[in-house]
């Protein structure tokens, strides 16, 4: 018998309980809302908000405000400073580092022993518990398991008091016997230098016998990648002959999976979808011919919705969980065991099902671009091109930035078609004064740009006269409050404005290739 076929009676009890997601969810839901009450009763910002006497949604939503990272910075840094009881009771010692809001380059999650437990690890469980399930004839532990991490480091340099990627405080934190069966090994995991660490999973990994992935798709591909030249072979399952599933996140696996279907061609290849973020564990995909996920209902993690067409009003429309309808877009908002209270979340989701309560992510709240983990804001935008333009001279009038995604060599930027009302002397130092800026702004940019390892330099082409507003005109939108899309995580924008940039080329690859590179 395979050690698969015994492991995997261990998850069968959980199994049963992810069954009653089908009829109980509300019901589940006010469970959690319940036990975060009362464990949090006692720290400062419950007898604040009197969730001692909360005994329903009713009184908590009256009592407890919509919070955004703004709004609970000053708690959170004091929680890193070390005092105990804030949001969370007890001392709180590991912070999840995450990309900046408009005031701070990087947001610092708090970390609880309980979030690490019921947000964060049983997401990883019930993982493979829904992948066993669908897939019985599995040898998931017959192998390893390769697992991306991040790297961490001392917070205030207080004692065992850390902040990093949440990646390296799950790995930090890990029981002993999962490292049994994951490579690589601890101290590979959280180096922070990803190059160096990129060669030492591929040599490492190299002759294992890995049968799973687990990590974001764009950070992954460039390890596969240098496996591959390193082993020679033109596919995966040359070297890793039992490879059969990879549990990806983090950013959309759309425009990722042909080249992992190039990379990978056996049949028995498998891809499930994770929705974890530094926050919490919210979905997984439990139906491998759905690309919805399920919501995660019991976790420590109680949700709440605003209808898209109310966000950003004084007093928008929250809708628990049992009050969702599909087909419409929500803003997330959560309240979790790590002390975030109504926290408005920033993804859009939109429910599909509600039996069980299945979801797609369909994107941010603001303009963004997070194609490759790097999760570039509208805010980073302007800044950085303010700092170029104050550079050199340079006066913007429009513009707009998509990505372009990784080709063979693993290779991605992204693209940024600008219209100057003033042109700068030398385009190319206005690019490398933007990029500079945003990697100052953005942590999570600078580390995917660290050594063009993931992100290359971005790429700008200049916009001839008149053309956003001739794409305006086009599509009815010329005037009144219509804006031009400053970022978008697709390239449906930028693909139609570069046509019109050239419209002697039939193609926007062509149009591309006219402008400015800067590689």
């Amino acid at each position: 018998m395979s050690l698969t076929r015994i492991i995997s009676k261990v998850f069968e009890p959980r199994q049963r309980e992810l069954d009653r997601y089908f009829n109980e969810a509300p019901a589940l839901q006010q469970q959690v809302l319940t036990q975060l009450l009362k464990a949090a009763k006692d720290t400062e910002y419950g007898r604040k908000h009197l969730f001692g006497e909360t005994n329903s949604y009713e009184d908590f939503i009256k009592r407890t405000p919509l919070n955004t990272y703004e709004e609970l910075k000053g708690d959170i840094d004091r929680m890193r400073h070390g005092e105990r009881d804030i949001l969370w009771p007890g001392r709180v010692k590991w912070y999840a580092k995450s990309s900046g809001t408009t005031n701070d380059k990087s947001k610092f999650i708090p970390v609880s022993e309980e979030g690490l437990k019921n947000l964060h690890y049983q997401g990883g469980k019930d993982a493979v518990a829904l992948y066993l399930r669908n897939n019985p004839k599995s040898r998931l532990f017959d192998g390893k398991a390769l697992i991306l991490g991040g790297s961490h480091a001392p917070n205030y340099n207080l004692p065992g008091s850390l902040v990093g990627d949440l990646s390296a405080i799950l790995i930090e934190n890990i029981n002993p016997l999962a490292n049994l069966v994951r490579v690589p090994k601890k101290k590979t995991a959280l180096i922070s230098d990803f190059e160096v660490k990129r060669e030492r999973i591929a040599q490492e990994t190299l002759h294992k016998n890995i049968t799973n992935l687990s990590g974001v798709p764009s950070w992954m591909l460039s390890v596969l990648t240098r496996v591959m030249e390193l082993s020679g072979k033109q596919y995966l399952q040359e070297v890793w002959p039992n490879i059969e599933v990879f549990f990806h996140g983090g950013v959309a696996f759309t425009p990722y999976r042909k080249q992992y279907q190039q990379l990978i061609t056996s049949p028995d290849m498998h891809y499930m979808e994770t929705y974890n973020a530094s926050e919490g564990f919210f979905g997984l995909q439990n139906d491998p011919d759905d690309p919805a996920m399920m919501l995660l209902v019991d976790y420590g993690v109680f949700y709440e919705f605003i209808p898209m067409d109310e966000f950003g009003k004084d007093n928008p429309t929250i809708l628990p969980l049992w009050g969702v309808e599909t087909g419409k877009n929500y803003a997330m908002v959560i309240s979790t065991s790590c002390g975030l209270w109504r926290y408005v979340l920033g993804d859009t989701v939109c429910f599909s099902s509600t039996n069980p309560y299945k979801f797609t992510i369909t994107g941010r709240t603001k303009h963004f671009i997070n194609a490759f983990g790097e999760e570039l804001i509208v805010d980073n935008a302007e800044r950085g091109l303010a700092f170029a333009c104050a550079q050199t001279g340079a006066v913007v009038s429009e513009y707009t930035a998509a990505p372009v995604f990784m080709d063979d060599q693993a290779k991605c930027r992204h693209q940024w078609l600008i219209e100057f009302a003033q042109e700068p002397d030398d385009l190319d130092t206005f690019a490398r004064l933007l990029d500079q800026c945003l990697q100052e702004l953005n942590s999570d940019y600078e580390a995917k740009r660290y050594k063009n390892i993931t992100l290359q330099h971005l790429e700008i082409i200049k916009a001839k006269k008149g053309l956003f507003n001739e794409w305006l005109k086009m599509k009815g939108k010329l005037g009144g409050q219509h804006k031009v899309p400053r970022l978008s995580n697709s390239r449906e924008h930028i693909e139609l404005l570069l046509k019109l940039n050239t419209p002697s080329h039939p193609a926007a690859s062509d149009s591309i290739a006219s402008g400015t590179t800067l590689s």
